[in-house]
C-alpha cells in the first residue's frame, strides 16, 4: 500500500478483485523431516509460516505448528507455490512426511460471494489481510493470490471473505474496497489519505485532550499583563495575541485567504516541503513554539533541541504529539471530534492570575484542538457510495471582536464527480461551506451554504430568537450584496436553533433535490 502524500480522495483505479470459487484446490507440501507421531494420518492443526525462500525450482518454508493440546514444533517443509511469512494455515496430515494445506482465517467458513441486498454495489468495505498464498502464474507472467480478508465495518464485521487478486497485499495490511457485485470488488488506493481505522484511534486521542482555543488567548491576555516573564515567552505570547485577525480583515477574499493559509493546516506540508520561511506567521507552529519555550520553564522540564526553527519543530512535533498530546483515547470519541462545530471545551477558568504550568496546558490543548480539525478533515475526504470524490478542509480562526477573541469554525467541503457515465449536467463540483462562531451581542450562529454552477443557496441558524429575527430582516440585503458579487442566488433563511444534526441535514437533501 502506498503511503500518505495527500488528504485528497483518489478514484478507484486498482484491477478488479474477485471473491475465491469455493472449489479451489489446497496445498500440499512435502516435509523435510518426519512428523514422528506428533499428527496421525487424517488429524489437523494449525501453522504459521516463519520463514519462506525459492530453492531450485520449489520454496522451502519454515513452519510453527500448533497442536490441539497446545504443544508447538517447528518444522520446515518444501512446496510447489510460495507463502508467505506471516501466513496463518490449516494443515492436515496425509502421512508423516505429507501435509495437506490451506489458507486459515481464524474460522473454518469463508465467504466467497457477497449478499447485495446486504452489501448493495458501492458499499466501502475495510479489512485486513490475515493471510496470502499464491496460486497460479498468468500468461503475462503476472502472479495470482488467493487471499483471506478479515472484514472490520459493516455488518459482516468479523466474516473472513477468501478473495483472489493479481495484487501482493502485505499480510497485516488494512485496505478498503468497493463492492461492485456479488462476486466483485474494486480496491481504492490509500494513497490519497489515512487509512480510516488509524485515522479513527488518532481522532478519539486528539478529542480527549483538545481545548478550545478561547481559553488559551484568554490566559494569554491575562499573562501579558503580569511582571517577571522572560523576554523571549513575552516576544512570542505578543507575537501571537498580534496575528489575530479582526472581522474586517476577514471580511475581504485577501484577508480570509491569508488567515486560513496561516491558521496551521498546512504547517506539516510546508515542513515536508521544506518552506519554512513562513513558520513564524503559522498560528500552529508559533504555538508549539511556545509550548517548547513553556516547557523548561516547570520544574522537570528540559530545553528544547536547539537548531533553527524550521528543523527545531520539524523534531520536536512528533514527541510532542506522543508525549504532550498522550495515548489513544475511547473509540467512543472518533464521532464526536467529526461533529461540526467542535463544541466548546474550556480546561479550565483563567480568571484568577494564571501560571505558566495552566498555560502550558491550554496550549497543549490548543494544538490538539487544531489537529481535530485537521484529521477531521482526513477522515471526511473519502469517495462518496455514489463514487463522488468528496474532499473536506476544516479549521479554526481566531477572530479579534474588540477585547475578545472568537474562534470562527469553517468547513470546506468539493464534491467532484467520479468517472461513473452520468449525465453532463450531474458532472458539475458542488461547494459546501459551514459556518460557526459565537459573536457577542449576536449568540452562536452556524451558517450552511451550497455552491453549484454560480448559484448561492443558504441557511443560517441563531440560538436567539431576537438575532434570528435581526437577520431575517437583512436578508433581502444580503441577496442584494451576493447578487453585486456575480452570483445567482438561490434560497436564503434564516431559523432559531441549531442545524440538524447527522449525516444527511435537512439543507442537504434540499441540495441533493435541487441537483438531481
Amino acid at each position: 500500500m502506498a503511503e500518505i502524500s495527500s488528504p485528497r480522495p483518489l478514484p478507484a483505479t486498482s484491477p478488479v478483485v474477485r471473491p475465491a470459487t469455493p472449489n479451489a484446490a489446497d496445498l500440499a507440501v512435502k516435509l523435510l523431516q518426519p512428523l514422528e507421531g506428533m499428527l496421525a494420518a487424517g488429524e489437523t492443526a494449525k501453522a504459521e509460516v516463519l520463514a519462506a525462500k525459492e530453492v531450485a525450482q520449489s520454496f522451502q518454508l519454515l513452519l510453527k505448528l500448533t497442536l490441539n493440546g497446545g504443544k508447538q514444533a517447528t518444522l520446515e517443509a518444501s512446496s510447489p507455490r510460495p507463502l508467505a511469512q506471516g501466513t496463518t494455515l490449516a494443515v492436515t496430515a496425509l502421512s508423516e512426511t505429507r501435509l495437506a494445506v490451506a489458507l486459515q482465517g481464524g474460522d473454518t467458513r469463508l465467504l466467497t460471494s457477497l449478499d447485495l441486498e446486504q452489501l448493495p454495489v458501492g458499499t466501502l468495505l475495510q479489512g485486513k489481510v490475515e493471510s496470502r498464498e499464491q496460486i497460479a502464474q498468468l500468461k503475462t507472467q503476472q502472479a495470482l493470490y488467493r487471499v483471506v480478508v478479515n472484514l472490520l465495518n459493516t455488518s459482516l464485521s468479523g466474516s473472513k471473505l477468501s478473495v483472489e487478486t493479481p495484487l501482493p497485499l502485505p499480510i497485516g495490511s488494512l485496505l478498503t474496497a468497493q463492492v461492485q457485485g456479488s462476486q466483485a470488488l474494486n480496491f481504492l488506493p490509500l494513497s490519497g489519505r489515512l487509512d480510516q481505522l488509524v485515522l479513527g484511534q488518532q481522532l478519539a486521542a486528539q478529542q480527549s485532550r483538545q481545548g478550545s482555543l478561547e481559553g488559551l488567548f484568554k490566559g494569554m491576555q491575562g499573562m501579558a499583563q503580569q511582571d517577571g516573564l522572560p523576554t523571549e515567552l513575552r516576544t512570542s505570547i505578543d507575537k501571537l495575541l498580534g496575528m489575530l485577525p479582526d472581522g474586517k480583515q476577514l471580511g475581504s477574499a485577501e484577508g480570509l485567504a491569508k488567515a486560513m493559509e496561516q491558521s496551521g493546516v498546512f504547517l506539516e506540508a510546508k515542513l515536508l516541503s521544506g518552506q519554512t520561511q513562513n513558520l513564524p506567521q503559522d498560528l500552529k507552529a508559533s504555538l508549539l513554539r511556545l509550548v517548547s519555550q513553556l516547557l523548561p520553564t516547570l520544574p522537570g522540564g528540559g530545553p528544547m533541541p536547539s537548531a533553527s526553527a524550521g528543523s527545531a519543530l520539524a523534531q520536536a512535533m512528533p514527541a510532542f504529539v506522543r508525549n504532550a498530546l498522550g495515548a489513544l483515547g475511547q473509540a467512543g470519541l472518533r464521532q464526536q471530534a467529526m461533529s461540526f462545530p467542535l463544541p466548546s471545551r474550556l480546561l479550565q477558568s483563567m480568571d484568577e492570575e494564571a501560571d505558566l504550568e495552566a498555560l502550558l496546558k491550554l496550549a497543549a490543548a490548543a494544538v490538539s484542538r487544531l489537529q481535530t480539525h485537521q484529521l477531521s478533515s482526513l477522515a471526511q475526504s473519502q469517495v462518496t457510495p455514489e463514487g463522488n470524490l468528496l474532499t473536506t478542509w476544516q479549521l479554526e480562526l481566531p477572530m479579534r471582536n474588540q477585547h475578545d477573541v472568537v474562534p470562527l469554525q469553517v468547513k470546506l467541503q468539493r464534491e467532484e464527480p467520479g468517472n461513473t457515465g452520468s449525465k453532463k449536467e450531474q458532472k458539475e463540483t458542488l461547494w459546501r461551506i459551514d459556518l460557526a462562531f459565537d459573536l457577542d451581542p449576536l449568540g452562536p450562529l452556524q451558517v450552511q451554504a451550497q455552491l453549484l454552477r454560480g448559484s448561492l443557496s443558504s441557511q443560517l441558524w441563531a440560538e436567539r430568537a431576537d438575532t434570528a429575527q435581526l437577520i431575517d430582516q437583512e436578508l433581502d440585503n444580503l441577496r442584494q450584496r451576493l447578487l453585486g458579487a456575480g452570483l445567482e442566488v438561490g434560497e436564503l433563511s434564516c431559523r432559531q436553533g441549531m442545524p440538524p444534526q447527522g449525516p444527511k441535514t435537512n439543507l442537504e437533501q434540499r441540495w441533493v433535490d435541487e441537483t438531481a
